[in-house]
Order: structure tokens, then C-alpha cells, then sequence
């Protein structure tokens, strides 16, 4: 943008002749107002869009929003055959940013029928996104704050590599909750290939990151699938998917499943018949969450939804897939998915439609206060209780908040894909 080049030269000529300090000087001043001039343009979008939206039809209304799914081939579709509707439809065309793929990396990698429908990445990532403000529906002891004063407590920046951060307050004492970040896309998908980068992730007793996609309206009908999520210290990541009664995966057995991680609570998916805990299974890899996650400069997460069912990946840093890394992706090569729940018992359109993408870091809460005196097969070996000295997670919480340095995303991008004939 012109705007940008004319406060450039400005700052340049402010600075004096171009040494390496004053190039350095220039650039985090422009970057800065960049920032500030694309939060506050946003802003100025969003209040746009809640004004209107008191005059117009609620968004993500059921007849609206709902969409028909497409037929897919063989490329797109899981292994096994599907009892559901084809999965595809988009409601939305718009692209936030998209990130185009070299020539020589296509014509070397191959074409892909998933084409990119929309990238949340760099200076414009919060653009579709709204700030969830409302109490933390897991009971967290978390003050989850808007976007505005995100900024000014610095909860939320983007950095000079166009990384994202989300943080947690580490005001020593608190007397109340801790203030963090929720954020939901405001686009929603019918089928989808979701893959999120992201080179850190909140860690550390009390936490309880989680990334995922859900209806959310009439929880749990409509579905929710959770590609990134555990608490404490794990190291293992545990992919889950939440439904209504009637969805159920056909084994326990990663075998007849196809997949490298470990079935853990059993083959009936409903919340209702299962107090909350849906279908969840374990991420082998022992880099996949927390520290080890971060220490490896994290890694890549994959999730396909399609008429054959859900799927999710992981890849470690040095192991993510050049048609990945060059959008063009190619699911079908990507070998054994860590988690699988086939569409065979369970009706894709009907038991999973409209998913918008979440992101959040909520403290203590129904999993990672109930498991504080615990050590898990998630890779904690000893308690939250005897790391911390301290009885409880919600008095840990608001009482040490130099804990939770590393509670933060570090996010690359995330980008979803639909599938095109």
C-alpha cells in the first residue's frame, strides 16, 4: 500500500543516513504502526459488522448458513468406505490471505484437489476472528478479554516473521482470574482440510490449551473436533471428537483403525453416554505437545473431514510434507494418520456441519484442575501438586504468574482447504 512506502521514506529520512542501527530503528517503527494501523482498521471493521448485524439477519443462522456438500472423489476421501454425505461445500469463497505456490514447486510436487479457501497468517491474521469474552464454559479460572485490550496488556501481537502470539496474564498475584485469549473465525465450513503451524503452544501446570473446531450453538450437536488439546505437562496430544447420541467408531483397535495412535476411552463418541469425554485418541509421538512440542520448534497438525470420516496428523517440525509446506496438499500420501473415526457408524453430514476453528488457553477448569494431584500416561510423570508445592490449581493460578511464561501460542498459519474436482 502506498501509505506504507510514504511512511517509510519519512521514517528513513527522521532516522538520517541508513546505517545498520538506524535501518533496524526504521523497521520495528513501521512495523509497529503497521500493526496498529491494520488492529485499528480492523477494529473499525468489526464494530461496523455488530452494528449491522443489530439490523440484519443473526449470522450463522441454521437456514442460512447450513450448505450442501459436495460429491468428492477418491483423492479427497478417507480409506473405507462412507455411510455419509460427501464432504466440500464451503459457504464462503473469500480468502483472508492466501499464500501462492511457487511453479517449480507445483510442477514438482504435483497439482492437489484441495485448493485454498482461507489462510489466517501474518499482519492480517485476526482479520475474521472475534474475541471471546464471555465466562469459559469449561469453568477456568480465566478472564478471557477482547481484542482492544489484548493489545494493550499485550496478550496478543504479531511479530516481525508475521508469528502470531497469543498469551496469558503473568501478573504475579491475581485476585480473581487470570486474563487470557479466546478467539473463534467467524467463516464456518461443511468438510474441510484444516493444517495449522505453529512453532510454540501453551504449556506448564494449570494450562489447558486447546485447538479445535465446533457447531457450538447447540453443543454437542453439530459436532466438535479437537485437533490440538491437553493439560499440565503432557507431551502427548490427544485428539477427540465430541458428538450427539448415535455416532461410534467400529474399534478400539488402532489396526482395524489404520492408525498410529492409542484408542483411549472407548468406541462410543457421544457426550451424553460418555460424561463429556466423546471419543479421544493418543498422539504416539512424545514431541506432539508441550515442552518437547516447543523444544522442537513445534510442528504441523492436520485435520480432513470428509464423507469417510475425520482424521487428524501430526508432523514434527523437520517432518512436515513439502506439498504441505508448498499448499498443495496430497492427504492420500501422508501415510497412517495418528487418530481416525470413520463415517461407517457415524453419519458425517448429519452429525458434524457448520465447524468454525477455536483457539484458547484456559487455566485449571473440568480437565486441568480435576487432574492436578495426578500423573498421566500423557507423558506427566509426576503431579501438578508436587512440581508446584501448591494444594490446588486454582490457588496456583492466581498466585504465580511468573509460572506462566510459556503459556502462549507461537502460530505460523492456519489454513483451510476444500476440496475442487
Amino acid at each position: 500500500m502506498r501509505y506504507h512506502r510514504t511512511l517509510l521514506l519519512a521514517l528513513s529520512f527522521a532516522f538520517g543516513t541508513p546505517t545498520l542501527a538506524g535501518a533496524s530503528i526504521v523497521s520495528n517503527a513501521f512495523n509497529r504502526v503497521h500493526a496498529l494501523a491494520a488492529h485499528h482498521t480492523h477494529s473499525f471493521a468489526r464494530d461496523l459488522r455488530i452494528a449491522f448485524s443489530r439490523a440484519l439477519i443473526a449470522p450463522r443462522d441454521d437456514e442460512a448458513q447450513h450448505t450442501l456438500y459436495c460429491i468428492v472423489t477418491d483423492e479427497s476421501s478417507l480409506a473405507g468406505s462412507s455411510s455419509g454425505s460427501s464432504g466440500g461445500g464451503s459457504k464462503s469463497s473469500a480468502t483472508v490471505s492466501a499464500t501462492s505456490t511457487s511453479a517449480s514447486a507445483t510442477s514438482t510436487l504435483g497439482s492437489s484437489p484441495w485448493k485454498v479457501n482461507t489462510t489466517y497468517e501474518g499482519s492480517d491474521f485476526f482479520t475474521g476472528w472475534d474475541f471471546w469474552t464471555s465466562a469459559d464454559p469449561t469453568n477456568g479460572v480465566v478472564d478471557y478479554i477482547d481484542e482492544d485490550d489484548a493489545y494493550s496488556d499485550n496478550l496478543i501481537e504479531i511479530d516481525d516473521n508475521g508469528h502470531v502470539f497469543l498469551r496469558v496474564e503473568t501478573t504475579q498475584t491475581v485476585s480473581d482470574d487470570r486474563k487470557s485469549i479466546r478467539i473463534t473465525t467467524q467463516q464456518s465450513w461443511n468438510g474441510m482440510l484444516l493444517i495449522m503451524d505453529a512453532y510454540h503452544m501453551p504449556t506448564g501446570c494449570g494450562t489447558w490449551p486447546a485447538f479445535w473446531t465446533d457447531y457450538g450453538i447447540t453443543w454437542p450437536a453439530g459436532g466438535e473436533i479437537d485437533i490440538v488439546e491437553g493439560v499440565n505437562n503432557f507431551t502427548h496430544n490427544q485428539f477427540t471428537i465430541h458428538t450427539s447420541v448415535g455416532c461410534t467408531i467400529p474399534s478400539d483397535n488402532s489396526t482395524v483403525l489404520n492408525i498410529t495412535g492409542t484408542v483411549l476411552d472407548g468406541t462410543d463418541c457421544a457426550s451424553a453416554d460418555t460424561d463429556n469425554q466423546g471419543c479421544g485418541i493418543l498422539e504416539t509421538a512424545n514431541n506432539s505437545f508441550g515442552v518437547p512440542f516447543n523444544e522442537a520448534n513445534g510442528g504441523a497438525f492436520a485435520m480432513l473431514w470428509d464423507s469417510d470420516g475425520i482424521a487428524t496428523w501430526f508432523f514434527s517440525r523437520d517432518n512436515i510434507p513439502d506439498d504441505i509446506e508448498n499448499s498443495v496438499p496430497r492427504p492420500t500420501t501422508w501415510g497412517e494418520p495418528g487418530a481416525r473415526w470413520p463415517a461407517t457408524d457415524c453419519n458425517m453430514s448429519e452429525f458434524f456441519y457448520d465447524q468454525v476453528a477455536i483457539f484458547d488457553t484456559t487455566l485449571c477448569g473440568d480437565w486441568a484442575g480435576e487432574v492436578w494431584n495426578d500423573t498421566s500416561s500423557s507423558g506427566q510423570e509426576q503431579s501438578c501438586n508436587t512440581l508446584t508445592g501448591y494444594a490446588t490449581c486454582e490457588e496456583f493460578v492466581r498466585n504465580a504468574g511468573n509460572s506462566f511464561a510459556e503459556a502462549y501460542w507461537e502460530i505460523q498459519y492456519v489454513r483451510i482447504y476444500q476440496y475442487q474436482d
